[in-house]
C-alpha cells in the first residue's frame, strides 16, 4: 500500500512539473505553443509546410477550465507528444490587444476577433483544415471546434479525429469517440 501511495504521489508531482508556465498575460504557455504574428493565413502556411494542422486556442486569464486543460489534460504524455508532433498551435487571448489577421484579411485586436468569431467560453479550440476557402473566417473554415474543457480521452480522440480527417467521413466525432473509448478501455 505504501508503494502505491508513493508511486501516486510521484506521478502527481511529475504531472504538475510539466504544467505550462503562466505568461505575463496570465495565460498558460505550453512549450508547443507558437509565438507568431497571428496572421492566420501565414500560420496555416507554416503549419502545412511542417506537415502539421493549425490549432487555434482561445483562452483567458483566470480561466479555471483552461487551467484544468493545462494542468490535467495537456500534460498527459500521450497528449503532449501528439500535439507536439501533429499541431501548430496559436494562442489567442480572449481579452487581449494583440492584432490578429483572420483568413479573410480582417485585422482586429484579439478581444474583437474573439467577439467576431462568437466565442463565449474558454478554452475554445478551432482546428483548421489544410486549405481555407477564400473569404472565409476562422470560424467558418474550422474543420472542428472544441468549446470548453474536456477529459483526456475526449481530447486525445478529438486530436486524432482531426489528424485522421474524420470530419470528412461518415462517422461523426461522437460515434468515433465512443468507439475509440471502448477500444481504449478494452
Amino acid at each position: 500500500m505504501i508503494r502505491i501511495l508513493t508511486f501516486l504521489s510521484a506521478l502527481a508531482l511529475a504531472t504538475t512539473s510539466f504544467a505550462a508556465e503562466l505568461g505575463d498575460d496570465g495565460l498558460h504557455k505550453a512549450a508547443w505553443m507558437r509565438d507568431t504574428f497571428k496572421d492566420l493565413s501565414e500560420d496555416l502556411a507554416e503549419a502545412n509546410d511542417e506537415g502539421k494542422r493549425l490549432m487555434i486556442i482561445v483562452e483567458q486569464r483566470g480561466c479555471i477550465y483552461c487551467k484544468k486543460m493545462h494542468e490535467e489534460v495537456f500534460v498527459v504524455p500521450a497528449i503532449d507528444t501528439y500535439i507536439q508532433e501533429n499541431f501548430f498551435v496559436v494562442q489567442i487571448n480572449m481579452f487581449g490587444d494583440v492584432e490578429v489577421t483572420d483568413f479573410d484579411g480582417t485585422t482586429l485586436p484579439e478581444k474583437d476577433m474573439v467577439k467576431r468569431w462568437g466565442a463565449l467560453f474558454t478554452p475554445n479550440i478551432y482546428f483548421m483544415p489544410e486549405e481555407v476557402p477564400e473569404g472565409a473566417t476562422a470560424v467558418q473554415a474550422a474543420a472542428a471546434n472544441m468549446p470548453g474543457a474536456f477529459g483526456k480521452w475526449t481530447t486525445l480522440n478529438m486530436l486524432t479525429w482531426v489528424v485522421e480527417k474524420g470530419y470528412e467521413g461518415d462517422e461523426p466525432f461522437q460515434k468515433y469517440h465512443a468507439r475509440k473509448f471502448a477500444e481504449q478501455k478494452g
